[in-house]
């Protein structure tokens, strides 16, 4: 069955950095295109970034344009993102999604907080 397991989440200062993995099993990983989606409190879910299935193209929300980056690795069968300059308002909970055979799995999430 797929399974996404996200890690890497925690309490930051603002300015600071942290990197989120993705590890995924159950389905061929390199075939997928990848997404991080986030959702903070009392939020909608919102699209945070999406890399192609080689990793070849990535694309990012505005909002966190030149602060974060999406990367795979495929060998690893994993997906990280890179967070730099986090601000309190990228304060949420952190979730990767694949859409495999037609259906959207989910990991369980990581939380990250952003606050002095």
């Amino acid at each position: 069955q797929v399974q996404l397991v996200e890690s890497g989440g925690g309490l930051v200062q603002p300015g600071g950095s942290l990197r989120l993995s993705c590890a995924a099993s159950g389905f061929t990983f390199s075939r997928y295109a990848m997404r991080w989606y986030r959702q903070a409190p009392g939020k909608e879910r919102e699209l945070v970034a999406t890399i192609t299935s080689s990793g070849g193209s990535t694309n990012l929300a505005d909002s966190v344009k030149g602060r974060f980056t999406i990367s795979r690795d495929n060998a690893k069968n994993t997906m990280y993102l890179q967070m730099n300059s986090l601000k309190p308002e990228d304060t949420a909970v952190y979730y990767c999604n694949a859409d495999v055979f037609g259906l959207k799995y989910w990991g369980q999430g990581t939380q990250v907080t952003v606050s002095s």
